[in-house]
């Protein structure tokens, strides 16, 4: 088992997926992680997610897999982009059988909740401290102290931070960048299958592509619920929180006028929650020391390549490992691992910015030629970047300590 200073004991600050992930591959590699988490239970909003192969290749190392995928709804097509006003399919990806020839999985979507109840399942209960709020942390030679709202305080370490985009840890390691507003909005709802259009219960990732807006929707609990978000132009007052809402009549004259049987979806999704989305230039810097960050705390990321959860779990794994592989010199590990992930975070979070701009044509020249590009290529095989991710031959990239 490998041994770390003062026990092997890494602190994970944080326990939504990314920290649930870290504390499981951190296990399964013999070190010792407790997770502090403010909030009362482990619970997850924001509903779906896509699992791309990237993902899904590390949870099936964990012992949960087999739970989620009691849950899963394998996809069939995946980005289905259509078009806003008629619903014509300007590209479609096979999932059904191509996904797995080129990269040895499936592609699954998923109620964020049952990835967080699978991956729980490899943390020992007594490693996930709940209602522990974190209000800030202290470097000191040889270890990291983690100062809770209790007045307590807990050393260890290491420190991982996947707090999320408000971090806490993050003001430790990088300078605090103000968030700009993207100018978008973006609706969620949950609409029962029974309720939902014959349309949006097919096991596809379908995208509808609409001057200034899109609107994404696909399957998820066992086929039981259609899960739905949407973004459209902000009006600058919606707050950046999983729990605002919205009016059913503020989501339909988002997309007023748009394909019926999009409005018919949107109809039965009734009052859905709200939130802006801003913008966060990438971080040049995550590690300070023994401390590091990952997920959203490292590279909060627009949704438009639905990989946000997925690069936090590579996160996880990869941290994993090279604490595994070095774990006598924790400065030294963090660094391997911040060198490993950053690039490719980077270029994730730069590719998702940029779909915003892409997704939201107005109808003219440069939509079509967009909705030709959809058309003639290979977009599954271009995700080969993404979806061909190997955590483990990642490693050999930066060289063994």
């Amino acid at each position: 088992m490998p041994s770390l200073d003062l026990g092997g004991r890494v602190a994970l600050v944080g326990g939504g997926i990314g920290g649930l992930a870290a504390a499981a591959f951190l296990w399964r590699e013999g070190i010792r992680a407790t997770i502090y988490e403010q909030a009362p239970a482990l619970t997850e909003v924001g509903a779906g997610l896509i699992l791309a192969p990237n993902v899904i290749r590390l949870l099936r190392q964990l012992d949960g897999f087999p739970r989620l995928m009691e849950r899963a709804v394998a996809l069939d097509v995946g980005w289905e982009f259509r078009r806003w006003r008629d619903g014509q399919v300007l590209s479609a990806e096979d999932l059904s059988t191509r996904c797995e020839e080129l990269y040895g999985e499936r592609s699954y979507a998923v109620h964020r909740a049952d990835v967080v109840d699978a991956i729980r399942c490899s943390v020992p209960d007594q490693f996930v401290r709940l209602g522990a709020r974190c209000l800030g942390i202290e470097a000191r030679e040889n270890s990291v102290r983690v100062h809770l709202d209790d007045g307590t305080y807990e050393d260890a370490a290491i420190l991982l931070g996947a707090d999320g985009m408000h971090s806490v840890v993050r003001n430790a390691i990088a300078p605090q960048a103000q968030p700009r507003p993207s100018g978008l909005c973006a609706f969620r709802a949950l609409v029962p299958s029974a309720e939902a259009p014959e349309f949006a219960r097919r096991a596809a990732h379908t995208l509808w592509l609409g001057p200034g807006r899109h609107l994404v929707h696909y399957p998820i609990s066992g086929g039981d619920v259609v899960n739905v978000v949407a973004f459209a132009p902000s009006d600058g007052r919606v707050q950046e929180s999983w729990s605002a809402t919205a009016t059913s009549e503020e989501f339909l004259g988002a997309f007023q006028g748009w394909d019926r049987r999009l409005t018919d979806l949107i109809d039965a999704a009734g009052a859905p929650g709200r939130w802006a989305v801003l913008d966060r230039t990438p971080l040049e810097q995550w590690t300070r020391g023994r401390i590091t960050l990952l997920g959203d705390a490292a590279h909060p990321m627009f949704p438009f390549f639905a990989q946000g959860a997925g690069q936090a779990i590579e996160d996880a794994a990869t941290v994993a490992l090279c604490l595994a592989a070095d774990p006598r010199d924790p400065h030294r590990a963090l660094h391997r691992y911040e060198r490993l992930r950053i690039g490719r975070t980077t270029r994730m979070q730069q590719a998702s910015r940029a779909r915003a701009t892409v997704n939201h044509l107005p109808d003219g020249p440069e939509q079509v030629s967009r909705d030709a590009e959809l058309g003639n290529a290979d977009a599954l095989a271009a995700s080969g970047w993404i979806y061909g991710h190997d955590v483990v031959r990642s490693m050999s990239a930066v060289g063994a300590p």
